[in-house]
């Protein structure tokens, strides 16, 4: 029986060795999302801008909102709101496929020799395009209403890579939780919209009673949406220290998420 190694270094390692499957999986999966439809990949622009642009009218026309700590403009909420969701949809996108991954994918498990372990890369690269084309979409229109971003932007890649690493832990766990737990789509499904709303995406952590800050910071969503917002909007530099643990953190889970996933994916095959 074939072994698959569950060391750290060979999470790096799979990537390297299988990049230019992964890149032409990803940009098979992009494209392959909108073909048929007239405007083909240009979709990938237009769904932002016109969610960003419904984000200005509901919350600055109809709500009146306005962001605790922030100016009087009427455009400032929708732009820290899109801020917050551009993170939060980068890790949903990739948990909620996270489930399906293999089941999606039977040939590659019953009749080819075919490395899944980078079945999660690819829904994380995929993910990763869409929230660059959202986070261009949003330095235009910021450019547009407020000039040119804070130089503090530039960091934002290096603030989400936590992030990515967990999603990548959780994504491997879940893709072989799926295999064997039909309902675990479902849950997620639930897990996430539920973290939506537990997230400091349409309200500041500083909004809620002093007891309740605490639990939220125990949302691992909320560091990342939290500094990245502030590169973004305010141009403060990130909590390196938070930082540092965050990273900590996400590369024990990302590794753990790999080990589970290497060691049950002998028995894809059985259960498939």
């Amino acid at each position: 029986m074939q072994h698959f190694s569950i060391y750290p270094q060979e999470m790096l390692a799979s990537v390297w060795r299988n990049r230019s499957l992964i890149k032409a999986l990803v940009k098979r999966e992009v494209i392959g999302r909108y073909r048929g439809s007239v405007l083909g990949i240009f979709w990938s622009f237009f769904n932002p801008v016109f969610m960003l642009l419904v984000y200005t009218f509901v919350f600055s026309v109809v709500f009146k909102a306005r962001w605790t700590g922030g100016s009087e403009s009427k455009t400032e909420f929708a732009l820290v709101l899109f801020a917050g969701l551009m993170v939060f949809n980068l890790f949903s996108e990739c948990i909620n496929r996270a489930p399906s991954l293999i089941l999606a994918n039977v040939n590659y498990v019953k009749k080819v020799v075919f490395p899944l372990e980078i079945l999660p890369w690819v829904s994380m690269g995929s993910a990763i395009f869409h929230g660059l084309v959202s986070l261009f979409v949003w330095l235009i229109f910021y450019t547009i209403l407020f000039g040119l971003p804070h130089p503090t932007a530039l960091l934002f890649p290096i603030i989400l890579i936590p992030l990515l690493l967990m999603t990548m832990g959780l994504s491997w766990g879940l893709a072989s939780l799926g295999v064997y737990l039909r309902d675990i789509a479902q849950i997620i499904g639930l897990i996430t919209t539920t973290l939506m709303f537990l997230s400091p995406i349409f309200y500041p952590i500083t909004a809620l009673p002093p007891q309740y800050q605490s639990i939220l910071l125990l949302n691992p969503l909320t560091p990342a949406i939290e500094q990245g917002r502030s590169l973004l909007v305010w141009g403060k530099m990130p909590d390196w220290h938070l930082f540092i643990i965050y990273l900590f953190v996400s590369l024990s889970i990302a590794w753990l998420g790999f080990a589970w996933f290497q060691k049950t994916r002998k028995g894809f095959a059985d259960v498939l």
